[in-house]
């Protein structure tokens, strides 16, 4: 895990600047504390920078940029690659010579050789950059799934031909002539879903690369995105294999697939920690990695002070858990006095605003205090699933009010009626319900908006919060997730994997996954997410098109090394973070996360 950074531009002044390259490596230390290496192409007027956690090949062979044995390719890389050895192995037989035992070689002798056309070959997290220095090239690349993020940002005004990118919203702004005016999308965005949905950010200069794409750009030309593989739903609509005959068999081959996915993501030169909760997910990847080698098992686990011996105690039962797997735990309780110490720090972590991540903040703060540089988390579990409520919620509600969508005007006539008396009463949501709860895309905004959009004019800007959710088309972008999934012709796959795409391109990918990355990166740990892996997914879709579709239950079901009856059977409850009982004394406006919003929406435009 690193950070990346670099300017192209044919004014030479930010490119030559040493205080901006040094702010740029400032800006990036925590994301690589082990190294810092900077590049410049004077001649094409080009910066490159980077920041390194060293986790494969730790020794300095391997630090950033790279360039090619030819001289033609220079690489900054962050992420990991997880299939790197198989990559090397078939490289060597073509006559290739390493000089690293690393993945970063891999990628450069890769593109050398194929060009963009090698990345749908890599099986990880990334955002790289490589430059062509024959072709004058900036090559741009983010993974399938948007595990890792990757900005990229042009200049204010028209004629700017600065161009700009960035694992950090906050390294961007801070590059002389980056148009930073406010960007409508991305605050009503926030206050529609709790976190910046891609590709906006805050600023209208700042857009975040969508995942699985390459964006390629040379000096003062505008920059030229496309797709590297196809959208997730197309998953479910190429040629698979045969389905599960029997659910036993599902099971057999589900657990094959875990553990084949927990084994690549175990693969490190360093330690590597598990976050172990009370839930399924992260016992299921604490089980699967005693599975392959229960001496070498770390499990850390937070609990709350307020929470101590409630039903919401993480606690008693990982701890029963790492017991009966026979594997080695850490645990440590926090307060609100640990999350007023930290909170300003955890304030400038956070790169983009969002109402969550303080969990994922103090668990890595957690595995730094015990020396470790990766750690595995249970996310995206629920996603893949259908851990949570929307999964049952969602299709009843299309069910129920489809019939609605034939008269809109009855929809958005009874919203007008009863918005202003339902916010008295209860969720002001259940007004939108004609309106939004017919469909898939609807209901979902429903589900996991924070405020509905009849509500952004009263809480923001209002000609701002218009703007913004024209701009946004949610119900049109969310609708745009699912689509292909329309020619599945089994309507219970169909439904379960219209919410599974809902919430894995959405919920997971702009709030999860993203809140998992600066979270970690605070305290210089790279968290890993062995659910979110595009080969898992790949070998996955065969089971979940079948009438056997996976469950929550049988992440657990499949496992050789059983977890206790207390933890099986514990009702959902998510990893809950009594952050309401930490601020309420200081933020009296709204309850709950609309409270924490506010605030910490307050942070970014201040």
């Amino acid at each position: 895990m690193c950070g990346i950074a670099g300017i192209l531009s044919p004014d030479p002044d930010p490119v030559n600047s040493p205080p901006i390259a040094q702010n740029i490596l400032a800006s990036l230390a925590r994301r690589g504390p082990d190294g810092n290496g900077l590049w410049r192409d004077a001649s094409s007027q080009l910066l490159v920078a980077h920041t390194r956690l060293a986790i494969l090949d730790p020794t300095s062979r391997s630090d950033q940029p790279m360039h090619s044995p030819c001289g033609r390719y220079t690489l900054v890389f962050n992420g990991e690659i997880y299939n790197y050895r198989e990559l090397r192995d078939q490289l060597t037989a073509e006559g290739h010579t390493f000089r690293t035992t690393g993945d970063t070689e891999v990628i450069l002798t890769l593109f050398a050789e194929q060009g963009p056309a090698m990345l749908p070959r890599l099986r990880g997290m990334f955002a790289i950059a490589i430059w062509d220095n024959q072709q004058k090239t900036l090559t741009l690349a983010r993974d399938p799934l948007g595990i890792k993020p990757l900005y990229w940002a042009t200049g204010a005004g028209s004629a700017s031909t600065l161009f700009a990118f960035a694992s950090q919203v906050k390294t961007l702004r801070n590059i002389p002539g980056i148009d930073l005016a406010p960007n409508p999308a991305g605050h009503t965005g926030f206050y529609l879903w709790g976190s910046v949905p891609e590709p906006h950010t805050l600023y209208r200069g700042i857009r975040s690369l969508p995942p699985g794409s390459l964006l390629q750009v040379q000096s003062g030309q505008p920059p030229r995105i496309q797709p590297f593989v196809t959208p997730l739903a197309e998953l479910y609509n190429q040629s698979q294999p045969a389905a599960p005959p029997t659910r036993q068999e599902m099971l057999h081959r589900l657990h094959q697939i875990l553990l084949e996915s927990l084994a690549m993501h175990l693969r490190s030169d360093v330690p590597v920690a598990t976050f172990l909760s009370a839930g399924r997910d992260s016992g299921a990847i604490a089980s699967l990695a005693a599975e392959l080698s229960a001496e070498n098992v770390r499990a850390l686990t937070l609990g709350f002070d307020e929470m101590r011996d409630t039903a919401l105690d993480e606690v008693p039962l990982a701890t029963e858990v790492a017991h009966t797997l026979g594997i080695h735990q850490e645990f440590q309780y926090i307060d609100r006095a640990h999350f007023i110490a930290d909170r300003e720090d955890l304030l400038d972590a956070m790169d983009q605003p969002t109402i969550d991540g303080v969990n994922s903040y103090f668990i890595g703060k957690l595995a730094r205090h015990f020396g470790f540089k990766v750690a595995l988390s249970g996310l995206g579990g629920d996603e893949l699933f259908g851990g949570y409520p929307s999964f049952g919620q969602i299709p009843r509600s299309v069910h129920l009010l489809s019939a609605c969508n034939a008269v809109p005007a009855v929809g958005r006539a009874f919203r007008l009626v009863t918005a202003p008396l339902m916010s008295h009463f209860t969720s002001p949501k259940y007004a939108g319900l004609l309106e939004y709860g017919g469909t898939f895309a609807g209901a979902y905004l429903l589900r996991r908006s924070l405020y509905m959009p009849w509500e952004l004019p009263h809480i923001m800007d209002p000609d701002m919060a218009r703007i913004g959710w024209q701009q946004l088309a949610t119900v049109d972008q969310l609708n745009a997730f699912i689509h292909p999934l329309d020619r599945i012709q089994q309507p219970h796959a169909r439904d379960f994997l219209r919410v599974a795409l809902l919430e894995l391109s959405t919920y997971m990918r702009a709030q999860l996954l993203r809140d998992t990355d600066w979270a970690g990166m605070a305290h210089s740990v790279e968290i890993r997410v062995p659910f979110v892996d595009i080969q898992l997914m790949r070998d996955l879709a065969p089971l979940q098109l079948s009438q056997f579709t996976p469950q929550k239950r049988d992440i657990t079901s499949c496992l050789k090394n059983h977890l206790p009856p207390s933890v099986l059977d514990r009702p959902k409850t998510g990893f809950t973070v009594p952050v309401r009982e930490w601020i309420q004394h200081e933020v009296q406006q709204e309850r709950g996360l609309r409270s924490w919003a506010r605030f910490v929406h307050s942070r970014f435009v201040a």
